[in-house]
């Protein structure tokens, strides 16, 4: 999905730019909520974005993955550093996501107990609705999903078989679960932390979550989708996987690390961006405030403390114009 937008040069006297972009389908307190926080597009989303012309700016929303449950209105939103600089894109791109059913080929045959003279023929029903009349008791053919089927003896149709046979999707043992982590990169002690695991499989599968401790005998952590920590401990950290398991067999995830990091840890923010001829020059600011100008891409707190919560974003330039990234929220918390 791809939004273009604009914004005036300057308002008020004051230079205009931007701080905030983000997509979304819900809102909260009547604020739009950030796709990047809703665990459900847990590592299926990308936001880009870039110049087209001064003051004209692009913005690209890709999902992968696409499942039935990503069908809904999609905006974007833009937030700048005038007082009333919030703008939302009306009315939003509608998606939706449809599973195809296709069919498949099944024999179907049709028996009776009673003793049937000559060589009788047979008729086929289709959800109640006469559709077939044939003189072999079998038929083969691509049937639908979802349809049901039954038969009787040509002359005696008052005598339809007494089950319907209804062609169902494909059983199928899970495959190998995936393990999705949100939200990503570093994590800080007692921030709310949620582990996803998931697999294709028919019937649906059970999930199951532990934690390695070196023991072959693993007890069980929890069972269900999701491992969620409200509050998250540095006795938390470790390797974590999950298993997925339905009536035709079980597979294990691979093992997922969380390291849980405390107050006085070192830790890094990247900017990066593409762009031609490349970026000259990385402004770092918190809450709007300049932290730092130069070419060096990263910013670093060699020992982090509560006083270092806050909002941060980054700004990068060439000669052609510059771009600022969405925020991030780093919260310390003390021990």
């Amino acid at each position: 999905m791809q939004c273009t937008y604009t914004y005036p040069y300057r308002e008020n006297g004051h230079f205009t730019t931007v701080e905030k972009t983000l997509w979304f389908t819900k809102e909260e307190d009547k604020e739009p909520v950030d796709l990047r926080s809703n665990s459900e597009y847990a590592n299926r989303l990308e936001y880009q974005g870039w110049y087209y012309s001064s003051y004209t700016l692009y913005s690209i929303l890709r999902i992968s993955d696409l499942r039935e449950s990503d069908s809904a209105v999609y905006k974007f939103r833009f937030i700048t550093n005038q007082p009333a600089g919030r703008y939302t894109g009306e009315p939003g791109v509608s998606l939706t996501v449809t599973t195809y059913r296709s069919s498949s080929w099944v024999t179907l045959k049709c028996a009776s107990s009673c003793p049937l003279a000559g060589r009788p023929s047979y008729v086929w029903y289709k959800n109640g609705e006469k559709f077939k009349e044939r003189t072999s008791p079998s038929y083969g053919a691509y049937f639908n999903y979802e349809d049901s089927y039954s038969c009787a003896v040509k002359g005696h149709e008052d005598f339809c078989s007494p089950s319907l046979i209804q062609i169902n999707y494909p059983l199928d043992a899970p495959k190998v679960p995936s393990v999705s982590v949100s939200p990503s990169g570093e994590i800080v002690e007692g921030s709310s932390v949620t582990m996803t695991c998931s697999s294709d499989a028919n019937p649906a599968a059970t999930y199951t979550w532990y934690k390695k401790n070196g023991n072959p005998a693993q007890e069980p952590l929890r069972t269900g989708p999701q491992l969620n920590f409200v509050s998250i401990q540095s006795s938390d950290s470790g390797e974590f996987y999950c298993t997925a398991q339905n009536k035709l067999g079980k597979k294990t995830s691979d093992s997922t690390s969380i390291d849980v990091k405390l107050e006085g840890s070192s830790v890094t923010l990247t900017c990066s961006s593409d762009a031609d001829p490349p970026v000259h020059k990385y402004t770092w600011y918190k809450e709007n405030q300049t932290l730092l100008q130069g070419p060096e891409e990263s910013y670093n707190f060699t020992s982090i403390s509560s006083e270092d919560t806050g909002t941060y974003h980054c700004q990068s330039e060439n000669q052609n114009g510059r771009i600022n990234s969405s925020s991030v929220l780093i919260d310390v918390q003390c021990k």
